[in-house]
């Protein structure tokens, strides 16, 4: 039986492991920073990789990877990484990771849209509907009624571009692994797309001379600590599982049980940070998500 759901088994994996790292990752940044966490926890997670790499293949590094897992792993890593995560980790600092996850459900409708053009994948008419619930919820949870019957954003609108553009890389990059990745291991896939990270992030941090800043963070005892343990299960874990997801099941399906991020989230939201959690916001969250399993009818 477990084999039989082995891609739904590896994204509800990814769904916790997501949940943790947003938590620690959003702590961290208010500390550091977004640009600085994310170089930092790239650099971890890769030595996470590497070492087990190396004790479950042999390989330090992914030098059996074909032209073309490279090629495409590359541009995986520099959409979802660099493109994705900047956008997400910035959104962190201003909405908060639990508004941030749920903006992230919007990964499945974009990822399935991308699935259908790029892959060839099937959409059908339950699949649109919760496209529809999915915006409906996100909107419900981030709205409110204010003086007069006004409708308004409750949120900071650079705060939900910023999370609008992570779920964009996020759904940009699990298309373009599973077109990258084939047949070929997924933890070595994620270990290119680090690669291309780093490389992208070490870039940026030049050209935006922020080394300094980097390394204030790396003496920060606290915000290193968030880094870490976000590091071990994002970009290790997390990572390395959604692409198991993706590798044995269709992309919209391991998408949409990954998405189930902002409902975890709640609970050790409102009891570590104390985050005010309102009934229509958790209706909001509830039909967004909702929205989302309609992918599963085929």
């Amino acid at each position: 039986m477990f084999q039989n759901y082995t891609g739904e088994y590896a994204a509800l994996a990814t769904a916790i492991f997501w949940t943790i790292t947003a938590l620690a990752f959003e702590s961290a940044s208010m500390k550091v920073g977004s640009l600085s966490v994310n170089i930092i926890r790239l650099f971890i997670g890769f030595a996470f990789l590497t070492l087990y790499a190396w004790i479950r293949r042999g390989l330090l590094l992914p030098v059996d990877a074909t032209a073309d897992n490279w090629t495409w792993l590359i541009i995986s890593g520099l959409v979802g990484f660099v493109f994705g995560d900047l956008f997400l980790f910035k959104a962190y600092t201003i909405i908060g990771s639990r508004f941030s996850m749920l903006i992230m459900t919007l990964v499945p409708p974009i990822t399935a849209l991308l699935g259908w053009i790029v892959l060839g994948e099937r959409l059908t008419l339950f699949n649109f509907l919760g496209m529809f619930l999915t915006f409906s919820g996100i909107a419900l949870a981030i709205f409110s009624r204010g003086e007069n019957d006004k409708i308004s954003l409750k949120l900071a609108p650079k705060g939900v571009l910023f999370a609008f553009g992570g779920a964009l890389g996020q759904a940009g990059g699990l298309v373009l692994s599973k077109f990258g990745m084939g047949s070929y291991d997924a933890f070595a896939s994620t270990q290119i797309r680090i690669i291309a990270g780093i490389a992208g992030f070490v870039l940026l941090v030049t050209l935006l001379k922020r080394w300094k800043k980097v390394g204030n963070a790396v003496n920060n005892r606290h915000a290193m600590t968030g880094i870490t343990i976000g590091s071990f299960f994002g970009p290790f874990l997390g990572v390395s599982f959604s692409l198991i997801a993706v590798k044995f099941t269709q992309t919209g399906i391991a998408s949409t049980i990954m998405s189930l991020v902002p409902v975890l989230i709640i609970p050790p939201a409102y009891l570590l940070f104390r985050q005010k959690v309102t009934f229509i916001e958790i209706i909001g969250t509830m039909i967004s998500v909702g929205g989302v399993t309609l992918f599963f009818i085929k």
